[in-house]
């Protein structure tokens, strides 16, 4: 019989030996035990937590805020297209908003629709510095203020900046503390992917989520603070505190598995296979029309509105912000319908936390599925619809017993494109255990493996893993064992 051995050149990266001389170690060993270690301290050495709201309080007094709603034909610099109706920036740089026509089709149902569309071709840098104090390692966040935010300010990353920001194609001011993304001499990288922007309002939208260490002193400033994961993970509790590009990115941080990594319903080769199977099975067409063109879609005084009073509006903002690169500016924006409710349903399986993701088709998508929570909808828009034609888990996650609310709070989305744009967050225990086509049950630990991948996680439940590194999933209740069925 042949004994099969691995030839001789493969026998180090079969080990846990050390790299040899002049060469890396694939990964840091140290960096997993100093993230943890970050994320449990719940006290910084620059700001205490309970200090936080005061600290936020006083940078909107340190600072002038104003935004004036305005019709769409007073925007300064913008202007629809004669021809199709687009309406752009006459720099030609930003973004525009067009019209997507979508067919979807998975061999089971097909769906077509219309809509408007951002396109905004542009890979921006959503980035958070990092730097040990006192042996721990803080995260310089910022107070940061979006028109579309509900409260206006929120904490962001260090660095949040599309390429005419960074670029100065408004001629303002220099984004602070770029170069430590820019020269990575300054700093080394911790966590770098280019990951999606929001799939129904957005074409073809990435950035770059970076988190990076810094090797040397760093200057301060006044809008921006040091905070451990820990503290931010408490913040993460709170209505409307931390936005969406701190929550991309701080998905992104490499946590160790836990008890993850014990096992899995699923094998992570299993996971990935049924994800591109989920991708293979769906034909998705998405083409960009003229604005102008959009059946059910009306252009008036003040807003392009659907005719039922569904989905969002596009409508006009005039902005004053005195801590921004520019201080003044106008845009239009998206403003949802209602808000939204965004959900994992979690159960434990042999002792093992699950979550229950599911393959979501999104006209604005590179590809044609990411993987999103159990529910990603807005409430309102389907509101008429009754029995099997509502949003599969929609209503379970809405009559959901309040003692089996693991995790809840109200996160804005991207206050820089969208105009109160809101969802309730929640992480919900359930005894189900279908998994019925495009859901599948995964650990956090494997659904964090896939956000270190380009387009696998999208942005929704990109915020529920950071949402996950701030609680405990452990059992409340009787053990919760045994597999889906079939």
């Amino acid at each position: 019989m042949t004994t099969l051995t691995a030839p001789p050149e493969l026998l180090p990266l079969m080990t846990d030996l050390p790299a040899p001389p002049g060469l890396k170690p694939r990964t840091d060993p140290d960096l997993a035990v100093r993230l943890a270690r970050s994320a449990a301290a719940r006290s910084g050495a620059h700001l205490a937590t309970g200090d936080f709201a005061g600290w936020l309080d006083g940078r909107r007094e340190a600072h002038s805020f104003r935004i004036e709603r305005v019709a769409l034909d007073r925007l300064d610099g913008w202007s629809f297209d004669p021809l199709t109706g687009n309406l752009g920036h006459r720099s030609g740089r930003f973004f525009t908003v067009e019209g997507l026509h979508v067919t979807t089709d998975d061999h089971a149902r097909r769906e077509e629709w219309y809509q408007p569309i951002i396109k905004q071709p542009e890979v921006g840098i959503l980035g958070i510095l990092v730097k040990e104090f006192d042996g721990v390692l803080h995260c310089l966040m910022q107070a940061k203020m979006e028109p579309g935010n509900p409260n206006l300010l929120q904490l962001s990353p260090t660095v949040q900046a599309t390429r005419s920001n960074y670029t100065k194609v408004h001629q303002g001011a220099d984004v602070k503390y770029l170069e430590y993304f820019t020269d990575l001499g300054r700093s080394r990288v911790v966590a770098d992917v280019l990951q999606s922007e929001h799939g129904s309002w957005f074409y073809h939208k990435s950035n770059r989520n970076m988190i990076v260490e810094a090797v040397d002193e760093v200057p301060e400033h006044p809008d921006f603070v040091w905070l451990t994961l820990g503290q931010i993970g408490e913040l993460l509790l709170r209505d409307n505190v931390v936005n969406m590009d701190s929550r991309t990115v701080l998905a992104c941080v490499p946590v160790e598995s836990g008890a993850a990594g014990t096992g899995g319903l699923h094998t992570d080769t299993e996971v990935r296979s049924w994800f591109t199977a989920e991708r293979s099975r769906h034909d998705v067409v998405a083409e960009r029309v003229p604005l102008a063109s959009l059946p059910d879609w009306i252009r008036g005084e003040s807003a392009v509105s659907h005719r039922e009073g569904r989905y969002f509006d596009v409508v006009g903002l005039k902005v004053h912000a005195g801590n921004r690169e520019v201080t003044s500016w106008s845009q239009p924006l998206f403003e949802p319908v209602g808000r939204g409710v965004t959900a994992f349903l979690a159960r434990h399986i042999g002792g093992v936390p699950h979550v229950l993701v599911h393959a979501r088709v999104e006209g604005g998508f590179l590809d044609t599925v990411e993987l999103g929570p159990t529910v990603q909808y807005t409430p309102g828009n389907y509101a008429h619809l009754h029995g099997d034609d509502r949003p599969r888990f929609l209503d379970a996650v809405l009559a959901a017993d309040p003692g089996r609310i693991r995790y809840e709070a109200v996160h804005s989305e991207e206050g820089g494109r969208f105009l109160n744009a809101e969802a309730r967050y929640m992480v919900v225990d359930t005894d189900l255990t279908e998994e019925p086509p495009g859901y599948l049950w995964v650990t956090p630990g494997q659904l964090s493996t896939l956000v270190q991948h380009s387009h696998y996680v999208n942005v929704q439940a990109r915020t529920l893993i950071a949402c996950l590194h701030a609680i405990s999933l452990d059992p409340v209740g009787p053990e919760q064992t045994g597999g889906p069925s079939r």
